[in-house]
């Protein structure tokens, strides 16, 4: 009678200490694209949004932009956001970086204007909220290229497009043509008559 009860104390005094410590965890979640792609000389925008279990105001959060450079270990500061944006004021993205974002959407997110080759690497956005200050960084890599490439199926569609047009267009000339040759023959007694003589292969 006593033996279940032995167990269900322990149970309690195990839930007790473990329950309290789920409920207060938190953290912030960042969303962020894996890879982005921008011509060389063009605008960029970095997209990064954010969820968090606290509420959200224009001071209780902080954002933090990063930047390492392909084969390199070491990162750079891109852009700072407390209460109001903080572009960079030296380095490579000194008048580049430009604030996108809106704090009580959370939204982060920042534009890089006239990208050049050395903009490519990873880009990391990091988040504080204010007593939440847990959570991973969001990442995105970004590709600077000389021309923004196309998918394969764009291809495919632009081809098969193509080839669908010049057939549009030859089957147009063909009936219009017809259709002026068969106006010439009604309009041209003459003509009619030769027509019949070339269909009927008994008039020499």
């Amino acid at each position: 009678m006593f033996y279940p009860m032995f167990w269900i104390w322990p149970l309690l005094l195990l839930g007790g200490l473990v329950l309290p410590g789920v409920q207060h965890v938190s953290g912030i979640i960042i969303y962020t694209e894996k890879e982005v792609e921008a011509a060389n000389g063009t605008n960029v925008k970095l997209k990064c949004t954010f969820s968090s279990n606290h509420p959200v105001s224009a001071k209780s959060v902080t954002v933090s932009w990063n930047f390492r450079a392909l084969n390199s270990n070491s990162d750079e500061s891109v852009f700072y956001y407390q209460e109001q944006p903080y572009p960079p004021m030296e380095g490579r993205f000194k008048g580049r970086a430009v604030w996108s974002g809106d704090i009580m959407r959370k939204d982060v997110s920042i534009t890089l204007h006239e990208v050049p080759p050395t903009f490519n690497g990873t880009f990391t956005c990091q988040v504080r909220n204010l007593p939440d200050v847990h959570g991973s960084s969001g990442e995105l890599t970004l590709r600077v290229v000389n021309k923004v490439s196309l998918s394969e199926l764009s291809i495919l569609a632009a081809a098969v497009g193509g080839a669908c047009g010049v057939i549009l267009i030859l089957l147009s000339i063909f009936m219009v043509v017809r259709f002026c040759r068969r106006k010439n023959v009604e309009s041209d007694p003459e003509m009619q008559v030769r027509e019949d003589e070339w269909k009927d292969p008994t008039v020499w």
